[in-house]
């Protein structure tokens, strides 16, 4: 069977969004309106003619209205086979009428759960009737269209308009969208039990959901295909959320690489005007100052040759010179918690820069998981959301930090958290000077932070390269001295790492004959 003559109608929906009309335009086609609570009062407010539910059962809506079509003439109407004799014959005997058009969106719960209701009204918005008719109706495709989202009511009335049938396509496309519906339905609620009412970290099944994809021009290659997806639940600030003001739509790299830049600049929130500018993944360049200008300029100094084609993130109101500055060198994504009328006309030069407004920041202490597909599973851990506070450090050298070093410890070590394993990253005076990323070895890593700084002081003609008095972060501890005395030759004076090797003693030995002030933190912050 193809096409199917709508002759009744079953609404049902918690969203209103566009009843009126859409129950306007079938009662308009012949079609007759069967309906429930609430909605039957919209429908008849609107001054159509609609059949209550109960008159179609012969049983009253009942139980605060948690038995309403739960009845084998609502869900016979749905699932029966049309073209089969028994089915028909079962139909014709019990006096059930075949429904032809769902009409369903399912009770509130995310809403009701974020808006912090008690848990009584959570439970009572778990919709039971309401998917049970979704997915008898997506199951019967062949004879019952299925309509979940208000949005598709256009498109229905268009499928309508010609002889008032719906077509087989069709009505295989709303069934999909509606086991779809009801998937993300049942892992919000699965996902509200597990996570906040019973506090289990990581329940027995994992449901992930995802809405509203935004298919992107291709993924990380142009042989991939790629889409983004937004999870249901608070994302606050993200870069999912953000407004782009301009440039080119985003790509699958643009939204990781804005992703990374974003996370790093959101530890500066409240904080001295900072920038980010990071390139595939990992910052190139990070600094504080008294304004973003001269932020910029020092975050661009530490590697201006990776800074090319790179992502810019700061944590204050972007402002017209910075934005002059930004243009200077070509830059593929700008983020900002706002951006003022002067940023905004100069980025207007530029019609490819891809301008994001995030109207805040992330919580960067703010909880979740993180999922990463693996050949045949998941791997799902906590979001590394692990501080350090001064006091907390230990100081392990005879010779402990001074103020100053102290402060640029705590920068690096910032900075270092958001770098690709293994990261080392020389501080000085609030800005980086060197970052090594996702090395195979730390004396590496070492070594290309130490290079990039010597290439940034030859470029500006600085008298000595800014790993000179600097201090130097190690995402994880030095499992030999070899990093270390690298980092000593670069000309670094203190040192912040985890501490917990097996030659520590050798490694804070190296440290002292160095002269090098040294502090272990107790954590490590990995970034694969």
């Amino acid at each position: 069977m193809s096409d199917v003559k709508v002759k009744r109608a079953l609404l049902s929906v918690s969203d209103k969004t566009g009843l009126a009309e859409l129950g306007t335009a079938l009662a308009g086609m012949g079609v007759e309106l069967v309906s429930t609570g609430g909605t039957a009062k919209a429908l008849r407010g609107a001054g159509l003619e609609v059949r209550d539910i109960s008159d179609l059962t012969g049983f009253p809506e009942m139980m605060d209205g948690r038995v309403k079509t739960l009845h084998p003439k609502v869900h016979g109407g749905l699932l029966a086979v049309r073209d089969d004799a028994e089915h028909a014959k079962a139909m014709e005997e019990h006096e059930i009428g075949a429904i032809d058009l769902v009409v369903v969106n399912l009770y509130p719960f995310e809403a009701t759960v974020m808006r912090g209701a008690e848990r009584d009204e959570i439970i009572e918005n778990i919709d039971i009737g309401g998917p049970s008719m979704v997915r008898s109706s997506a199951k019967n495709h062949a004879y019952v269209a299925i309509v979940t989202d208000p949005a598709d009511y256009d498109e229905l009335l268009g499928e309508l308009k010609d002889g008032g049938t719906t077509s087989l396509a069709f009505r295989k496309r709303l069934a999909a969208k509606a086991f779809a519906a009801t998937a993300a339905y049942d892992s919000m609620i699965s996902q509200w039990f597990a996570f906040a009412d019973q506090q289990q970290l990581f329940p027995d099944f994992l449901a992930v959901n995802g809405k509203a994809p935004v298919e992107l021009r291709y993924g990380e290659n142009p042989h991939q295909k790629a889409a983004l997806y937004t999870p249901a639940g608070p994302h606050g600030s993200g870069i999912a959320q953000a407004e782009q003001l301009q440039g080119k739509e985003l790509s699958y790299n643009n939204y990781n690489d804005a992703d990374a830049a974003l996370e790093l600049c959101a530890e500066f929130a409240g904080g001295e005007p900072a920038v980010v500018i990071v390139k595939h993944a990992n910052p190139c360049g990070v600094a504080q100052a008294s304004t973003l200008h001269e932020a910029w300029n020092d975050a661009l100094a530490c590697d201006s040759v990776s800074a090319f084609g790179g992502i810019v993130a700061v944590n204050t109101e972007l402002d017209g010179p910075t934005a002059e500055a930004i243009c200077e060198i070509f830059t593929e994504v700008v983020i900002a918690p706002s951006v003022s009328e002067e940023a905004k006309a100069a980025f207007a030069r530029k019609k490819n820069l891809r301008l994001l407004v995030t109207g805040g920041l992330p919580d960067p202490r703010r909880g979740g998981l993180l999922v990463k597909p693996i050949t045949g599973g998941l791997l799902v851990q906590t979001r590394d959301n692990g501080a350090i506070e001064p006091d907390q450090l230990k100081v392990v050298t005879e010779r402990a930090p001074t103020e100053q070093e102290l402060k640029d410890c705590l920068f690096a070590w910032t900075v270092a958290r958001h770098v690709k394993s293994n990261a080392i990253v020389y501080a000085k005076d609030g800005a980086t000077a060197g970052i090594g990323a996702g090395q195979m070895n730390r004396r590496d890593s070492s070594r290309i932070a130490a290079m990039k700084a010597a290439e940034a002081a030859e470029k500006y003609d600085w008298d000595a390269p800014r790993t000179v008095g600097s201090a130097v972060a190690s995402d994880a501890f030095f499992p030999f001295a070899d990093g270390l005395l690298a980092a000593a030759e670069a000309g670094a004076t203190a040192v912040i790492q985890p501490g917990g090797s097996i030659r520590d003693d050798e490694v804070i030995a190296a440290a002292n004959e160095a002269g090098l002030a040294m502090v272990f933190t107790g954590m490590r912050h990995f970034r694969h």
